[in-house]
């Protein structure tokens, strides 16, 4: 039955394990079937031409695997790979992105204020974030700062330390930050390191989780599409790469507390 065909996840690396953890949370009877794009890791520095090729490719592999639908848990193929994924994917298969749910979701939060962004430089460079928050809500004051050491640091394991808290001060401190009232985490690896940004503030900052409302937002689309899994259905998760790595798979059984199957499908060749 269509309802109880998997969710289709695809990020370059274990970032959209976040967004994939949350979804499992909010619905735990949907399947789900994630794609990490570890052969071209990280995403935030190619070109948005390259993105758009490599979501793609990704898009049409997930349809092959008959996912009734389609989340792009990355932000930097949010912003430069929404339209293509969703033209690809045509009417049937509903495409979710990391940027509009948080984009609405914050527009209803905060009246007024300054909003800061933190991303990888795909992100930050194509002001999606800026145009969308304001169009949103006028009264929102929004200020960026591409953040490009933090995603491969939690790639390699570098987080909740000394290294990591020293990085992360480095950013937030920029003189353009002071007085935000929110800080929308704009990568889907950043929920990682999310208690420590929390910890860098002394005043009462919001910060925003994309994961937990990305999640939510794939919930009320399903059920508006009457495509939730049934009640008694029994959730399988498979895991691939692009490019097999040991921590990769440590990095599964980590986010979904249990043994896990990974596989590399080289879908490049």
């Amino acid at each position: 039955m269509m309802n109880n065909a998997p969710i289709g996840i695809f990020d370059s690396g274990i970032g959209g394990m976040t967004v994939a953890k949350m979804i499992q949370k909010r619905l735990p009877n949907e399947s789900m079937i994630y794609f990490g794009d570890t052969a071209h890791l990280p995403y935030g520095d190619k070109s948005p031409s390259s993105i758009r090729h490599y979501a793609a490719r990704i898009t049409a592999w997930l349809i092959e695997h008959r996912v009734k639908a389609i989340v792009i848990a990355c932000n930097t193929a949010s912003s430069h790979a929404f339209d293509t994924v969703r033209d690809i994917c045509g009417p049937h298969i509903p495409v979710i992105n990391v940027i509009d749910p948080v984009v609405e979701h914050v527009a209803g939060l905060m009246k007024e204020g300054k909003v800061g962004v933190i991303g990888t430089k795909g992100t930050i460079e194509s002001k999606v974030y800026p145009r969308r928050l304001k169009k949103a809500n006028s009264k929102l004051q929004v200020v960026s700062q591409s953040t490009p050491l933090l995603a491969p640091m939690i790639e390699e394991g570098f987080f909740n330390n000394n290294i990591s808290k020293s990085v992360i001060a480095s950013y937030l401190q920029k003189k353009s930050f002071e007085g935000v009232k929110a800080l929308i985490l704009g990568c889907t690896h950043y929920p990682l390191i999310q208690r420590e940004i929390k910890a860098h503030y002394t005043s009462d900052v919001k910060v925003i989780d994309s994961a937990k409302v990305v999640a939510d937002d794939c919930a009320a689309l399903l059920e508006e599409k009457g495509l939730l899994a049934d009640k008694n259905a029994q959730a399988e998760y498979r895991f691939y790469v692009s490019d097999y790595t040991e921590s990769f798979k440590r990095s599964t059984r980590l986010f979904f507390k249990r043994s896990t199957d990974l596989s590399e499908a080289r879908i490049w060749d």
